[in-house]
């Protein structure tokens, strides 16, 4: 499977930079602090957070080597690491484990919570958003059918979904066997509109879809990628991604 293309992610992801925004006015850092930001990406958010936030200690991580590339070329000054969100190498290092559209990626949630609680201070909090619940559901349909059509099914052959869109009981139960407590956990809709089909294609392709796309060749890719976005253009608004987010929050035993 290839890596990301990270220098188009970097230029398409505002939205998912736009719902970190969000989710880090939960953070609220504090000075003297080491915070994680798990699943960095291009490292637009981190870099905002540690300009905004210049006496906390900011270190991204990432399973993408081009995405981390993309990050240490913009912000050689900061701290890059990757990392597999489900095997941490880190015992209680952060006061803060925070994470934007990336846990739905990791397939096993358990393993991925008990490391980060590992990874965390006593008392250190967990500030989380990913894909769950019917993230992408219309989008997802009209997928499989296309895979499962005769014109494509022959590159769909022993297909495995590469995300987990978890609901808000199995996090809560999987938060909470990993030791969290104070656990909170909410599924809300946050449909994206895109403006055009061009911008629509660009981002499914780079996003959405990556991973059945690197299965096609470039023609079929095309007539694949053309059928989606005809479809989405008779959506209403046109062209709308039906994304539902995932929060979290909780915090680990001991001192605040």
């Amino acid at each position: 499977m290839t890596d990301w293309d990270a220098g188009t992610y970097h230029r398409l992801s505002d939205p998912q930079f736009a719902w970190g925004r969000k989710l880090a006015d939960k953070l609220a850092p504090k000075a003297g602090e080491r915070i994680l930001d798990l699943g960095c990406g291009t490292g637009r958010l981190t870099t905002e957070l540690a300009a905004g936030f210049p006496d906390v200690r900011f270190v991204g991580g990432d399973m993408s080597h081009a995405m981390l590339t993309e990050a240490r070329r913009a912000n050689p000054g900061l701290a890059w690491v990757r990392t597999d969100g489900s095997a941490l190498p880190f015992a209680a290092a952060f006061d803060a484990v925070f994470s934007a559209a990336t846990f739905h990626w990791i397939a096993d949630h358990a393993a991925l919570f008990r490391d980060v609680y590992a990874a965390l201070r006593p008392g250190g909090r967990l500030i989380a958003q990913c894909g769950g619940g019917p993230n992408l559901q219309r989008l997802l349909d009209r997928t499989h059918a296309l895979m499962d059509s005769a014109e494509f099914s022959r590159f769909f052959d022993r297909w495995r979904d590469p995300w987990v869109f978890a609901g808000t009981p199995e996090t809560r139960a999987d938060l909470a066997a990993a030791g969290f407590l104070d656990v909170d956990v909410s599924l809300e809709p946050e449909p994206t509109t895109l403006p055009d089909r061009a911008a629509y294609t660009d981002f499914i392709s780079c996003v959405c879809v990556r991973h059945h796309v690197d299965r096609l060749p470039p023609d079929e890719r095309r007539r694949f990628i053309g059928a989606l976005a005809d479809a989405a253009a008779g959506d209403d608004p046109p062209f709308t991604l039906d994304y539902w987010r995932l929060g979290m929050s909780a915090r680990t035993r001991g001192a605040r």
